[in-house]
């Protein structure tokens, strides 16, 4: 480590790029951001009773990261979520990309933003900004694309909070939609369906058997889907909705309420053992909610922990009714998310009654 504390080698890629770690502070938070795939490999907050603890889920090597991450912590894109086929046709010209996820690209592809070494702009003790240049048609994608990522740190009496900000511009009309595909778990437990999920979210988009939206947009109330006030994860996980039952839990992109391109609160997330508060902030129209359902490894199991992928909607290049995901020369595309973190009181029985419930002994199938 350098003796500012805040940069150390942590290995090289697959092409033999060096990586590095940037550690960054402030009252209430601290966190660490890889330059590979601007990946949070680890963000430490204090509990209930002050004592910090990491509350995603990260990997400790760069081998690890190359063989057994499932997006931990990383920004994806170009295109964050699922294209159907593959493909999309813009300004009357069809575009190919990798099909890595059955037969839709997933995530930018296989050699996605999550996947390259960024290259840090500006770092400080509590800042860091990356950078990255995706040439035309890398990845199947047009245009040559600047994207910059921006993570700040800032903490106080009333709770502590990171921000991400995300910027592109291109040199020719392309798709961008860019989140960050971090696993929250709050409590540092083996899975998280006892935590307690509230979102803005009253309708959400069914997805056929490849996960890719209908194009239909169908009311969360009187559904698993509805988190509209506070629910356990875990409440209605294992009815048998089709559309839970199909994705062996939640994968879907939540639709919010409030109307998208405002910072405004869209959801909240609480531990009930920790009293670790999560509250989610966005510009973006919806989050993709993935209960870690295909998690599985000899550390992570299924279920240990869940993303909050705030986004545009999966497949909107070949969806004209979606909210546009295209960009254009002379135009910048600009994204913000914040997650703010407080502690409160232990969550009540309501959410810890699920796991008696199920029995402590809980398996996801």
């Amino acid at each position: 480590m350098t003796d500012d504390g805040v940069r150390e080698a942590f290995g090289v890629d697959s092409g033999g790029n060096a990586v590095h770690c940037h550690t960054l502070a402030a009252p209430g938070v601290r966190a660490r951001v890889l330059t590979y795939g601007c990946v949070l490999q680890s963000l430490e907050v204090p509990d209930l009773g002050g004592t910090f603890g990491n509350v995603v889920i990260g990997l400790d090597t760069m081998e690890d990261y190359l063989t057994r991450s499932r997006y931990f912590g990383a920004v994806v894109g170009r295109y964050g979520n699922r294209i159907a086929g593959g493909s999309f046709t813009l300004d009357g010209r069809e575009h190919h990309l990798p099909r890595n996820n059955g037969d839709a690209s997933l995530h930018g592809g296989p050699g996605g933003f999550s996947n390259r070494v960024w290259t840090v702009e500006s770092a400080g003790p509590a800042a860091l900004t990356l950078t990255r240049v995706s040439e035309d048609g890398e990845e199947g994608y047009p245009g040559r694309l600047t994207a910059r990522v921006t993570y700040t740190l800032s903490g106080g009496p009333e709770g502590s909070e990171v921000r991400i900000d995300y910027h592109a511009v291109t040199e020719a009309p392309t798709h961008v939609n860019l989140t960050n595909h971090s696993y929250f778990n709050l409590d540092g437990g083996p899975d998280v369906l006892d935590h307690e999920l509230t979102l803005d979210a009253a309708h959400f988009l069914p997805v056929d058997e490849g996960q890719i939206p209908t194009g239909e947009l169908a009311p969360t109330a009187g559904t698993p889907f509805d988190f509209t006030t506070p629910r356990a994860v875990g409440a209605r996980i294992r009815d048998d909705h089709p559309q839970v039952a199909s994705a062996g839990g939640y994968d879907h992109c939540m639709v919010f309420s409030s109307p998208a391109g405002e910072l405004r609160p869209v959801g909240r997330l609480r531990g009930p053992r920790s009293g670790r508060v999560m509250e989610v902030l966005t510009t973006e129209p919806g989050v993709q909610f993935y209960s870690g359902n295909k998690l599985a490894d000899h550390v992570w199991g299924p279920g240990s922990g869940l993303c909050l992928e705030t986004q545009h909607f999966p497949d909107s290049p070949n969806r004209p009714e979606f909210p546009p995901t295209v960009l254009r020369p002379g135009q910048e595309y600009r994204s913000t998310t914040v997650y703010r973190f407080t502690a409160q009181a232990p969550a009540d029985e309501r959410a810890e009654g699920v796991r008696q419930a199920q029995g402590e002994d809980t398996e996801w199938r």
